[in-house]
């Protein structure tokens, strides 16, 4: 079920919205939570039910392990970073196995003249996200900044259907707290006015220019050998400005939804083609995702309190992380590669004190 769908805008999303304050209004705060959780995976599930136990496995696992950190104590057989590693490992795994399975038996057939079948697996809906999420909360757990024991509370956390498909990926601390308010659980028409508005742009950046641009950009690359000199630059810069709205104007309807639910999304899109460094453009593009890398990989890895060639090797190997999160194939690995790169070359032009001119 699409945002941009009318089952979901006429009937979906008011169903759950009326109802969900209903309960709040009858001092069913516990209801109004399991209703939140049914009504997103029913909206999760809508695309392809088979997947359906994914992601319920998925949070009963991870809850138990945050759990089982919560309450460990080091001196027991099993140690906490011993169940962090154990959590992340099988997130990972589960992860890679729907992902990358496919591209790793193809890899090894190419290199190694072998002949394995491909499992021809469809990407578990929205999987890269939950996952990631989940990941945070397990080392958040562990360092201390979570003390969750509600199933129910964490279950909101992860399904919370505007943000479950395609981000923005918000960490525990940042929404739950703002469900246990008291002035969250009446209806707020300043919110709906303005969750409204922003879902009106984000639905307009979608529907009407990023789908247009799509025709252009799809016709392009689907017949490059009609394409001219113009065409050519007609149809890159068409998958430029699709790509731009398609997920701008998805995260911005997430936004405005969650906000008709007194909830307040964390910003993934700040104009990012106004950049003028690329270390600017990805302060500005998918900003929960850099957050993610910047946390929980790069710093992690050393960040930038080490030596100047350790620092380049870990955003160069943070970014090729991050091409592989976007997809499973060497175009996106070589992607990740030309990012970081890229953030090399302005770390060492900022060193030097070289800078090109902003209309540049």
């Amino acid at each position: 079920m699409l945002f941009n769908s009318f089952g979901f805008i006429f009937l979906f999303l008011p169903i759950a919205f009326f109802i969900y304050f209903y309960l709040n209004k009858k001092k069913l705060v516990k209801a109004s939570k399991i209703f939140l959780v049914l009504s997103s995976l029913f909206f999760y599930s809508w695309w392809n039910i088979v997947y359906l136990p994914l992601i319920l496995i998925s949070m009963i696992f991870n809850f138990k392990i945050g759990k089982l950190i919560l309450e460990n104590k080091e001196r027991e057989i099993i140690s906490k970073k011993r169940l962090l590693t154990i959590g992340i490992i099988i997130n990972i795994t589960l992860l890679g196995y729907f992902k990358y399975a496919d591209f790793f038996i193809k890899n090894t057939n190419y290199f190694f003249n072998l002949e394995f079948t491909e499992l021809k697996l469809a990407l578990p809906l929205a999987i890269s996200f939950f996952t990631l999420q989940q990941v945070a909360y397990l080392i958040e757990t562990f360092r201390g900044k979570i003390k969750e024991n509600s199933f129910l509370n964490y279950g909101v956390f992860v399904t919370f259907f505007p943000q479950l498909i395609s981000g923005p990926i918000v960490y525990h601390r940042e929404i739950m707290g703002q469900f246990t308010l008291i002035k969250n659980k009446i209806v707020n028409t300043d919110n709906i006015s303005f969750g409204l508005l922003i879902f009106s742009i984000g639905f307009f950046k979608k529907v009407v220019i990023a789908d247009t641009f799509a025709v252009w950009a799809s016709d392009g690359f689907d017949n490059p050998e009609v394409l001219t000199f113009y065409k050519s630059w007609v149809t890159t810069l068409s998958y430029t400005f699709q790509i731009y709205f398609d997920f701008s104007g998805y995260t911005d309807m997430a936004l405005g939804i969650a906000l008709l639910f007194n909830i307040k999304l964390p910003i993934n899109f700040n104009s990012p083609y106004k950049a003028t460094n690329i270390q600017d453009f990805w302060r500005r593009w998918h900003i929960t995702l850099s957050r993610f890398l910047r946390d929980y990989i790069y710093i992690p890895l050393g960040g930038s309190r080490q030596s100047s060639l350790k620092t380049y090797s870990n955003l160069i190997l943070t970014f090729i992380i991050s091409g592989l999160w976007h997809g499973a194939g060497w175009t996106f690995l070589f992607w990740g590669f030309l990012h970081g790169i890229g953030l090399v070359v302005h770390r060492i032009w900022s060193v030097v004190g070289f800078k090109l001119n902003s209309i540049i």
